[in-house]
């Protein structure tokens, strides 16, 4: 398996949120407990960075002004 965090690097907000649905239904079989975890620790993981990019992006509504301008966070 890839490194997570650089595979995560690469992904967009949609592609990393449509591999923690993949997670999400790859958990709900009947698999066996060590890959549980594993996909558990991956759908963590995924979900960090889903919330990272997010924020990211809140921090970037909230530079631009009224009209239209971007202001420097601070």
């Amino acid at each position: 398996m890839a490194d997570l965090e650089t595979v995560n690097k690469e992904l967009s907000l949609e592609e990393a949120l449509d591999k923690v649905d993949k997670t999400l239904e790859r958990l709900g079989k009947d698999i066996p407990l060590e890959e549980s975890f594993a996909l558990y620790k991956e759908g963590i993981e995924l979900l960090k960075f889903c919330d990272d990019k997010l924020k990211n992006v809140e921090q970037l509504v909230q530079m631009i002004n009224e009209e239209g301008e971007l202001n420097e966070f601070q």
